[in-house]
């Protein structure tokens, strides 16, 4: 694969990356001002649906920063941003079942969800090591180090591919949980499904952003083996 290429593909992903930032962004403002019809908080939903579903067990707190949901499967934990902890908006409301999405995926033993987390270990190697170890590669013109970066680099690949599934399960479950609840109006369904949407694709972004890079990396290693 020739630099050109890469630069092509690498710009592509970029601008697409950013495009997509840049819808979930509108989506979120435009329906983090409109108030669901039950006034439901994001942390009564994400407790509303946890106890449907038996789980009342699983804790919802409130952390610092924006869009900073998630849940904690070690704690067993749905923690939400301030302001969708506490505001009653449809983009609050849609946020908050999402990660619920996730505590229902742990309690069922959703296998993709379990192979994400069997990866963790192998992405924080990836991220402490790879770039080290790349860098190495490079300098020292040494092709076997390139390819033991390379090898690293694709753990955390496949952790971005493994997570597309995760997270786009995840707000399915969340809108099916809205629907079956009751809790918002059809027009407000349609706010939920276009904030969980635009959420959904800035992992896809992300993970083609990943795997760009890794082409790079797997090019300029071969270019270097052939001198």
């Amino acid at each position: 694969m020739s630099e050109t290429v890469f630069y092509v593909i690498g710009g592509i992903s970029f601008l697409t990356s950013l495009a997509i930032r840049g819808w979930l962004n509108s989506a979120y403002k435009a329906w983090g001002t409109v108030g669901n019809s039950r006034r439901l908080t994001g942390a009564e939903t994400a407790k509303l649906i946890l106890i449907q579903n038996g789980l009342d067990t699983v804790g919802v707190e409130a952390v610092r920063g924006r869009l900073t949901d998630h849940y904690d499967p070690r704690s067993g934990t749905v923690r939400l941003s301030v302001g969708n902890f506490t505001g009653d908006s449809v983009a609050a409301l849609a946020v908050s079942a999402h990660e619920t999405g996730h505590a229902l995926q742990d309690a069922s033993g959703y296998s993709m969800m379990r192979l994400r987390s069997s990866l963790v270990p192998l992405v924080n190697l990836s991220a402490q090591l790879g770039p080290y170890v790349l860098l190495f590669g490079v300098i020292g013109a040494m092709p076997l180090v390139l390819q033991i970066g390379v090898v690293l680099f694709s753990g955390s690949v496949l952790f971005h591919l493994v997570t597309l599934p995760v997270e786009f399960n995840a707000s399915h479950r969340a809108l099916r949980q809205i629907e079956n609840l009751q809790l918002v109006s059809e027009q407000e369904m349609a706010g939920a499904r276009k904030v969980l949407m635009a959420a959904g694709m800035t992992y896809v972004a992300a993970a083609a952003t990943q795997f760009a890079y890794l082409l790079y990396i797997i090019a300029f290693s071969r270019r270097r083996r052939q001198r």
